[in-house]
């Protein structure tokens, strides 16, 4: 049987990197939607990383034989005592749109000097691989919260996050400079360097 990976999420955002950037693993990538998984997960972990391996190990239940994996991202303001973090996603609540959201924080973080706008995005990524065994690899990208909404790119946090030495927002950088520097880009890379040592021992 053709090994798989399985990723857990059903944003299509994510999948589209997911499939940039694994591409050439020479694997079949599917969401646990394609996949025929429809369950809820209570990610109950206190870290990005335990939350990643939650997700990675209930799927992992459903489809044995093929490698699971998840992540769990977010982004970390240090003005704000690193919120939203890994309730980014619920900030606010999970419905409330990403515009809302990205003003909230903006609005939080008024007369806040550029010194003290440090930020950073996290991802890190669980692997479930059909031998029982959990690998864990977390990305990030420094930069800092901008003074307002920026570019047309991306998705989620990317219009406030600024990164300086490129003097943009991620949402304004295209799609394959993101991946080269973005959080998930790095993690999914370190995952690949895993996955191909792994592949290599079998």
């Amino acid at each position: 049987m053709e090994k798989r990976i399985i990723f857990a999420t059903g944003n299509q955002n994510k999948m589209k990197e997911i499939h940039m950037i694994l591409a050439d693993l020479g694997m079949p990538i599917y969401s646990m939607k394609e996949a025929g998984i429809d369950i809820d997960i209570v990610e109950d972990g206190t870290t990005f990383e335990e939350n990643a391996q939650i997700k990675a190990k209930a799927i992992a239940k459903y489809l044995p034989d093929d490698i699971i994996l998840a992540d769990d991202s977010g982004l970390e303001i240090d003005y704000l005592n690193k919120e939203p973090g890994i309730y980014s996603a619920r900030y606010a609540g999970v419905d409330t749109s990403y515009d809302i959201k990205n003003q909230m924080l903006l609005d939080r973080l008024k007369g806040v000097p550029d010194e003290k706008r440090t930020a950073r995005f996290v991802c890190a990524i669980a692997a479930a691989f059909p031998d029982g065994t959990v690998e864990t690899v977390r990305g990030t990208i420094e930069g800092m919260i901008g003074y307002e909404i920026a570019g047309e790119h991306g998705f989620g946090y990317d219009p406030i996050f600024y990164v300086p030495e490129y003097g943009c927002t991620t949402a304004e950088m295209d799609p394959v400079q993101k991946n080269e520097l973005s959080h998930r880009g790095r993690a999914l890379r370190a995952m690949r360097a895993i996955m191909e040592v792994k592949e290599r021992e079998e």
